[in-house]
């Protein structure tokens, strides 16, 4: 298919080289400070980078192509108010990055409005997803959905997953729920391994314990892993501050969750944590977030 990529971050130069290289053709786009080191390796792939929105739409020619917006959230609805204006009647918009879900219903009214189509992705899979194939969590018009599957069947390969959800938002909503509880699944990890640091029967050998719980336990996960391969690498976690970020996900499913009296102690709790670490109330736990933070997603392991 015939896709412009805007956003070389973490993840999105690595869905533009997945598609590439399964025969899409892709026109890579970015203008953010850091980017130029993404752009001239996707270069080097033979995938096409320019820096202007007018140089991608001369890519392609006049023609109908997807924009898929890999981009931080604060800036969705300025880049599609810019795009709406200059895009193909018929082209299809997939917001492939972490949007609020009720921001994302009213952006597909004004994206359909304006004679194009909208399809919104929770993606998941991190730096990893490269390797081992995205979890894709899909919402919005489902005639474009349809004709854009083949990009998702690209980007699942080989163990990835995608589905489609239904009305627009739906993609997002389901993505925004499952941020929420990796928070809480990452907080007990953390927490658990603090105990195992901090309990009364010293000098546990941590990695081991996740090494056991990676085999046949009730715990087992990819979290797990990942907290188990970061203290084989660095037992005391050594140089990790504590300080961990939130992405906004987990704060507006508790926004959504408390304006349907639905509770979520546990995520709430997990949230909690999180803006206590950013006001300097960090602990072994909180350092271990970070860790699995930055072994999932590349994400900066202090502040």
């Amino acid at each position: 298919m015939k896709l412009a990529l805007a956003g070389l971050g973490k993840m999105g130069a690595q869905i533009a080289k997945k598609l590439a290289e399964d025969g899409h053709e892709v026109v890579a786009f970015d203008l953010s400070k850091g980017a130029s080191d993404a752009l001239a390796a996707l270069k080097l792939k033979g995938i096409s980078v320019v820096t202007t929105k007018q140089a991608v739409l001369d890519a392609f020619n006049g023609e109908q192509f997807v924009l898929w917006l890999m981009i931080p959230s604060d800036f969705v609805g300025d880049e599609i108010d810019d795009w709406i204006k200059v895009l193909p009647k018929g082209c299809t918009i997939i917001d492939g990055g972490n949007s609020d879900f009720r921001l994302t219903q009213k952006r597909a009214e004004q994206i359909e409005a304006a004679g194009l189509h909208m399809v919104d992705s929770g993606t998941s899979g991190g730096v990893w997803g490269y390797n081992n194939g995205f979890s894709l969590m899909v919402g919005g018009n489902q005639d474009a959905f349809t004709a854009v599957e083949p990009i998702f069947q690209t980007l699942a390969q080989p163990n990835g997953a995608y589905h489609y959800f239904g009305q627009a938002g739906s993609g997002h909503y389901v993505k925004m729920v499952h941020n929420a509880v990796e928070y809480g699944m990452m907080q007990s990890l953390a927490e658990g391994y603090r105990m195992l640091k901090e309990g009364p029967i010293k000098d546990i050998d941590l990695p081991a314990a996740g090494e056991v719980w990676q085999h046949g336990s009730v715990v087992v996960s990819w979290l797990n892993e990942l907290s188990r391969d970061a203290l084989k690498e660095n037992p005391e976690l050594t140089g990790i501050d504590g300080y961990v970020a939130e992405s906004g996900e987990a704060r507006w499913a508790l926004e959504t969750a408390n304006e349907l009296n639905i509770p979520l102690p546990a995520i709430q709790a997990a949230f909690d944590v999180r803006l206590a670490s950013q006001k300097g109330e960090t602990n072994f736990a909180t350092k271990m977030l970070a860790a699995m933070r930055n072994k999932f997603g590349g994400h900066t392991i202090n502040k």
